[in-house]
């Protein structure tokens, strides 16, 4: 099928709930991809953060291959091997004690929401509120787009469901200011993705964790966009000098395949016990094998550095850019997590750099949200450089 046949047949009978560039993907191969029609594109978009290690890994194709010929599904009424391994590998890389696997981020967050609302039952008093902050991005279920702090978002689906209050990001007595006798944990992203690749300064984080000390409340990290190597490390929170309580994760652990999971530390992890929470694939035997894979290639020497490497690249082209294109504000973000923002809407933008062969994103109408996968070469980054440069000048 043509690009315009793919397209067609999917505006006849999916609902049209994406704005969709008229794009139709077909193959991948690195931090290439190619279209219907056969044009290659740099993929510096990585399929919405999820392709860290790019398209047809070679231990992630093993991997699919190796499973598929065991076993793909084993009920979780039952043990799997895959899944134990995938359990303990993440809690010798973390400091979580237990997890909870799930098949996507709004899963692991609505996980996330249920353990600290069930932690604040079982210690008395009935706490249940969850401080999130503004701009935050945490899911599109009921409850995820209650924990967002983007009105938009909940436009349509009122009522929305209680047990959440919003504060300024980046801003400790704000939170501080929002807390109130119910209030059982506070919810942030380390870098807002969808909010505009806004990074805080670490004070930020080291006050919270010592608010919530001192209040007796849980600090949820959403990892969702940042995990995974994404910023440099296996997880963003290693780079700030704080644990939070509970973290949730997703996208870049399946490089691909469908995946969530939500960790927390002892003794919080206790108090969802059996009948709790569930899920019917979470945890399937393939999708775990494939993460397997994921942490083995990540734990290889290089490939973090590389990302930290590869990230100061883009960074830095992108600072020369801004002196040649006054458009562009600001550069910020950590790792391959980068955004470059526009004094006016990125979307046009956008649009000439995915007629020049290169697909990008444009998050919070005006921030070019640049993520390439890790494995992404020094050329490429200047490729992908030159493309944005023509973008901009035209």
């Amino acid at each position: 099928m043509t690009n315009a046949e793919i397209i067609a047949l999917a505006d006849r009978y999916l609902f049209p709930t994406y704005a969709r560039a008229p794009l139709a993907l077909v193959r991948g191969a690195g931090a290439r991809v190619w279209d219907a029609d056969g044009r290659a594109y740099l993929d510096c978009f990585s399929s919405t953060v999820v392709t860290n290690l790019g398209h047809q890994h070679p231990a992630i194709t093993r991997a699919i291959e190796t499973q598929a010929r065991l076993i793909l599904q084993v009920s979780n009424l039952h043990y799997s091997e895959p899944q134990a391994r995938l359990a303990e590998r993440l809690v010798q890389r973390s400091f979580g004690d237990r997890v909870f696997l799930c098949n996507s981020g709004a899963e692991a967050n609505e996980a996330a929401i249920k353990l600290a609302r069930k932690y604040g039952h079982a210690e008395g008093g009935g706490r249940y509120e969850i401080i999130t902050v503004l701009n935050s991005f945490h899911g599109r279920t009921l409850a995820t787009i209650a924990a967002t702090g983007q009105e938009k978002v909940r436009v349509g689906f009122e009522p929305a469901q209680q047990g959440f209050r919003y504060a300024a990001y980046d801003d400790l007595a704000a939170v501080e200011a929002t807390l109130s006798p119910r209030t059982i944990a506070v919810m942030v992203e380390p870098i807002q993705g969808e909010g505009g690749i806004v990074t805080p300064a670490p004070e930020y984080f080291h006050g919270l964790r010592a608010l919530c000390d001192r209040h007796r409340l849980l600090l949820i990290f959403d990892e969702i966009q940042t995990g995974m190597g994404r910023t440099g490390t296996f997880f963003a929170y290693e780079q700030l000098g704080i644990t939070p309580d509970v973290m949730t994760l997703a996208k870049g652990l399946g490089n691909g395949v469908p995946i969530g999971a939500m960790l927390a530390a002892a003794p919080i992890a206790g108090v969802l016990d059996k009948g709790s929470h569930g899920s019917t694939f979470g945890g399937n035997a393939l999708t775990c094998a494939v993460a397997l894979a994921v942490l083995d290639v990540l734990g290889e020497e290089g490939v973090l550095a590389h990302c930290r490497a590869m990230g100061a690249r883009l960074r830095a082209g992108l600072q020369a850019l801004a002196i040649r294109h006054p458009i562009i504000r600001a550069v910020r973000g950590r790792g391959l997590l980068v955004g470059a923002e526009l004094s006016e809407l990125g979307g046009p933008v956008v649009e000439r750099c995915l007629a020049r062969g290169l697909i990008i994103n444009c998050t919070a109408n005006t921030v070019l949200r640049i993520t390439p996968p890790l494995i992404i070469s020094a050329e490429e980054i200047d490729e992908a450089l030159a493309i944005l440069d023509g973008a901009l000048t035209a």
